[in-house]
């Protein structure tokens, strides 16, 4: 099964908006939370679908936990290397 990697630039056309799935990049791994009642529209307490939550999640209650349920879509690189 070939892993699928994502760039900034790619993982933002994931937002959850006009029928996009919602995914977020945490610690290099790319989750899928478009079936999350809480991430609806591809928001979730000020934080937004198609970007790198690692920061946010640190702070949040749940923490990780959240996470082992989520299925896995790939990893994140981040910016392209210039």
């Amino acid at each position: 099964m070939t892993t699928r990697t994502f760039t900034a630039e790619e993982l933002a056309k994931y937002n959850g908006q006009d029928g996009n799935p919602a995914y977020v990049a945490i610690d290099g791994v790319v989750y899928d939370v478009s079936n999350v009642p809480a991430w609806r529209n591809g928001k979730h307490h000020g934080n937004l679908a198609g970007h790198d939550v690692s920061a946010a999640i640190q702070r949040s209650l749940h923490m990780k936990r959240v996470l082992e349920d989520l299925p896995v879509i790939g990893k994140f690189t981040g910016d392209p290397e210039v």
